[in-house]
């Protein structure tokens, strides 16, 4: 038989099981709708994040790295920079710069490329001599125009300033220039004998700059030229990219002090004292590539006492075609000539 103490222990031990149960029950609910809570909310804000990087970057539904992420910053300053140049070069056709070829188009036409240029190599105190060459084969005003625009052949007398800068001679030239208009005149560069050599670089370089011809040309003030027989044998040679024509010569090389053709430096050219082969001087045509290679290397290219065995010592070195034209022979008169000594 129970005492009475033993009973009212069981029967408190009775009412507490099933509230405790219930208090656990609820609170595990209420842990549970905390928790899907804060899930669903992590979620939503992860959705809202991805939303709104897709956004940003427009690159689709899934999120990027950070790799990926860089390049397009880099491909936003990149596209930045491209807009930029295309407003400023908008900006400079709208003030008239352009490019050759978008001008050629613009206007339906395409210049073609001059056949030749002739630097027709001058001093000072040789009026008469270039007042012969104009009567005689390049002509003046018109004439000089219409033989660049129907025969693609351009002539300049070449001079530079006399050591006086802006003395009679130099007034004197810019005088004849002003009437004529067929001067090419070298500023920088100041007349005298021993800087002959350096005049004919110096023109080359010139005219590869400023004319795209197919060939350049160097003759003597008191030269005669056949334009035409010139303009038909120089036609034949246009296949040629790297031509040297002319009479070709190996002379012999001076070494005694006061003679006509004395080289200083008589001793690079070997125990035979013998040029290597060139072009002569009174007349001689170098291909546009050729003349492009002068005008790069001016600053380099040796230049000895003549101009005909300065230009041919800067070819040895190189894969070039030389042509050894009897037509260029300018002291034979022979048959067919293209020029010849006045």
């Amino acid at each position: 038989m129970q005492s009475r103490g033993s009973s009212n222990r069981l029967s408190s031990t009775v009412v507490k099981t099933p509230i405790s149960s219930l208090l656990f029950s609820m609170f595990a609910t209420l842990a549970s709708i905390y928790v899907a809570g804060r899930l669903w909310q992590d979620a939503q804000n992860r959705v809202h994040m991805i939303k709104e990087l897709d956004r940003i970057t427009g690159l689709g539904q899934s999120a990027i790295s950070v790799d990926d992420t860089l390049k397009i910053i880099a491909c936003r300053e990149q596209q930045k920079k491209l807009t930029e140049l295309e407003m400023q070069l908008a900006t400079a056709r709208q003030e008239g710069f352009g490019s050759k070829s978008s001008v050629d188009t613009n206007d339906n036409r395409s210049e073609k490329r001059p056949l030749v240029v002739i630097g027709i190599l001058t001093k000072f105190g040789h009026k008469k001599n270039r007042d012969a060459i104009r009567k005689a084969w390049i002509g003046t005003g018109t004439a000089l125009k219409k033989l660049e625009n129907d025969k693609g052949i351009i002539a300049r007398f070449v001079i530079g300033r006399s050591g006086n800068h802006g003395n009679s001679l130099d007034k004197g030239i810019d005088s004849e220039h002003k009437q004529t208009n067929d001067f090419i005149i070298l500023e920088n560069h100041v007349e005298s004998p021993e800087e002959f050599p350096k005049k004919a670089k110096l023109f080359f370089a010139y005219a590869a700059d400023k004319w795209d011809a197919e060939f350049y040309a160097k003759v003597n003030d008191d030269i005669y030229v056949n334009i035409d027989a010139l303009g038909a044998t120089l036609a034949t040679y246009v296949d040629k990219p790297r031509a040297y024509i002319g009479c070709m010569k190996s002379g012999e090389v001076f070494s005694e002090l006061g003679h006509k053709w004395y080289e200083p430096e008589w001793w690079k050219f070997g125990d035979k004292k013998q040029y290597f082969r060139h072009a002569s001087s009174e007349m001689f045509v170098i291909s546009r590539a050729l003349a492009k290679f002068i005008s790069i290397n001016k600053s380099i290219l040796r230049t000895y006492a003549h101009d005909d065995v300065s230009v041919g010592s800067w070819f040895l070195g190189l894969d070039v075609k030389h042509i050894d034209e009897a037509k260029f022979c300018c002291s034979s008169w022979s048959s067919g000539a293209i020029c010849a000594g006045v």
